[in-house]
């Protein structure tokens, strides 16, 4: 077991590693797929997106059932993936009365969190997909945006925090000692070089199935050790015999 679990171990972070330098190699345009060619476009966001306005509601304010899920900032920090399906992620809830002026969320919406304790959370978000009659709203220190879909496609938005000079950027202008903060200027402000949305479509779909493989190995990972750790309460206390 113990031999199992260092093989998935060290598959896991080859796996990552691996998609690390994917990730450099095909959002800077440094590796082009298939069928792709030409330069890309430089591109200002600001001029290219919509901001939506989101709540200010602490966690004291939210319940756990209702017709309106809040996204927290604090969510955004804990996902586990880059896409965010309301019908899937367990959210907590805002009650109508509060939530009437703020703007409901739709595929596509990236929410980035506006916080972060370390410089490795700045620029946080996750892109919502499968909203579908889902009511969801962006709260707390967040900055939910809404990109022109023929300037940043679908899927693809959700690596922005991962593209160098974006990262750099917000780096470079975050505010704070003990706590990062990012605003709209510092987002809308950001400029680079962007291919068009087909390929966009084309390394989303490549790195969506990276981050696919990758989950299902940390699951397969976690089941391994749930069943190392049952097996050694049995064997180890002689509920189970081994065979002689």
């Amino acid at each position: 077991m113990d031999a199992l679990l260092d093989s998935l171990t060290r598959l896991i972070a080859k796996k990552r590693d691996l998609k690390q330098a994917t990730m450099q190699q095909l959002l800077t345009g440094q590796t082009r797929l298939p069928g792709f060619s030409g330069g890309w476009e430089v591109k200002r966001l600001g001029d290219h997106l919509t901001f939506l306005k989101n709540g200010v509601n602490s966690r004291a304010e939210l319940t756990a059932a209702g017709k309106v899920k809040y996204l927290h900032y604090g969510d955004i920090h804990g996902a586990t993936g880059l896409l965010l399906k309301p019908g899937v992620t367990l959210m907590p809830h805002l009650p109508v009365g509060k939530a009437g002026q703020l703007d409901r969320l739709s595929d596509g919406d990236l929410v980035f969190a506006d916080a972060s304790e370390d410089l490795d959370g700045v620029g946080k978000s996750v892109e919502l997909k499968n909203v579908g009659q889902f009511e969801v709203v962006s709260g707390l220190h967040t900055i939910a945006v809404r990109f022109d879909k023929q300037v940043l496609a679908d899927g693809f938005k959700a690596y922005l925090q991962f593209i160098p000079v974006f990262r750099q950027h917000l780096r470079r202008l975050v505010a704070g000692t003990k706590v990062y903060a990012t605003n709209r200027a510092h987002i809308a402000s950001a400029e680079m070089a962007l291919p068009d949305v087909h390929e966009q479509t084309a390394i989303a779909a490549v790195l969506a199935d990276m981050d696919a493989e990758l989950a299902v190995l940390d699951a397969r990972l976690t089941k391994t050790r749930a069943l190392k750790q049952a097996m050694m309460s049995e064997l180890l206390t002689g509920k189970t015999r081994l065979p002689t």
